[in-house]
């Protein structure tokens, strides 16, 4: 959508400008001096569960972890809504009420927005937030011997697809939303911390899709543990039914050249590795030499974190996936 773009904003011209329109990361980058850079970022998506508060919560999380992946601090937002005329009154004010709780969870706060009618519903937010700029997390950061940490389990696509059939069951669905809600703010501020250089958030383009930028980022190769990789309580219960959004699919079919499967791995675990996630988990290339460090802090703050895989050098594929 953006390559027509790239002719028109040449990276010479704009040497402030750390990250844009070159290679794929989750936010832009522009650098207002030696000690201070703005990270900017944009998400909106329909609704994926149906109560209204936890939409709005959800869609802010789900925007304000561009931020945090890459390494930065949210300062503030911008609400994004697209609303049809006839929505209830009350059900608006809970969707917004929601994302501004989740903003303010976050440090920052709404400034402003936009409202449009349409048809189905659409929410989210424009970010701004700060970094350093030696100190950011990009795809293009890991290195050979880092390894892989993942800070959200698997398994919100095929649960919420799930849902929207009346196929999964409550208890599942409250637990996905949970995750969904739950800020990457702790992992990012420690990744900082004990000088981490690569992250990317999972979301859209699944596991698999998004390591495959990190890996083509960075020059390297990842090495995934499918054993070891965390899945929401119910996941591989839909998988086995195959019960996937479309999106799933889309990024079997885009990423699927770039993986090699060393193992018999079933069918259906492969395809939640490609499960196209909201509000996902970071995925960090951890350097060993601060793996306890990492561990401690995160301990401290009770956030979760997975050893999920190893960074090697660049072999034929940027991705195995280990049974």
């Amino acid at each position: 959508m953006l390559r027509p773009m790239q002719d028109l904003f040449r990276p010479a011209e704009h040497p402030d400008l750390l990250v844009g329109l070159g290679a794929p990361d989750d936010a832009a980058v522009y650098r207002l001096d030696e000690a201070r850079a703005l990270i900017v970022t944009t998400d909106f998506f329909t609704p994926i569960v149906d109560d209204p508060y936890q939409y709005g919560a959800i869609a802010a999380a789900n925007a304000l972890s561009d931020v945090y992946a890459m390494g930065g601090r949210p300062l503030l937002a911008l609400n994004i809504a697209a609303l049809p005329p006839d929505l209830p009154p009350t059900m608006i004010t809970q969707i917004m009420i929601g994302m501004a709780e989740k903003v303010r969870e976050a440090g920052a706060v709404i400034a402003g927005g936009h409202t449009i009618q349409d048809k189905e519903p659409k929410v989210g937010l424009a970010v701004v937030g700060m970094a350093s700029p030696d100190r950011l997390l990009t795809k293009g950061g890991a290195r050979p011997g880092d390894r892989l940490i993942l800070t959200k389990p698997l398994g919100t696509g095929c649960i919420t697809t799930a849902a929207k059939s009346d196929q999964a069951k409550p208890d599942d669905l409250v637990e996905a939303a949970a995750w969904m809600m739950r800020l990457n703010r702790d992992a990012a501020e420690i990744a900082i911390e004990v000088g981490v250089r690569a992250a990317t958030d999972i979301t859209g383009f699944g596991l698999l899709g998004h390591a495959t930028e990190l890996a083509e980022a960075s020059g390297v190769t990842l090495y995934l543990d499918a054993a070891r990789i965390p899945l929401l309580p119910g996941a591989e219960q839909y998988a086995a039914a195959w019960i996937f959004p479309g999106g799933s699919a889309a990024n079997r079919r885009a990423y699927e050249g770039g993986v090699r499967v060393a193992g018999d791995l079933p069918e259906h675990r492969l395809m939640l590795l490609f499960d196209a996630q909201t509000s996902g988990g970071l995925l960090i290339a951890l350097p060993p030499d601060q793996r306890e460090v990492f561990a401690a802090q995160m301990a401290a703050r009770q956030a979760p974190w997975w050893e999920v895989g190893q960074i090697g050098a660049r072999e034929d594929v940027p991705l195995v996936v280990h049974a």
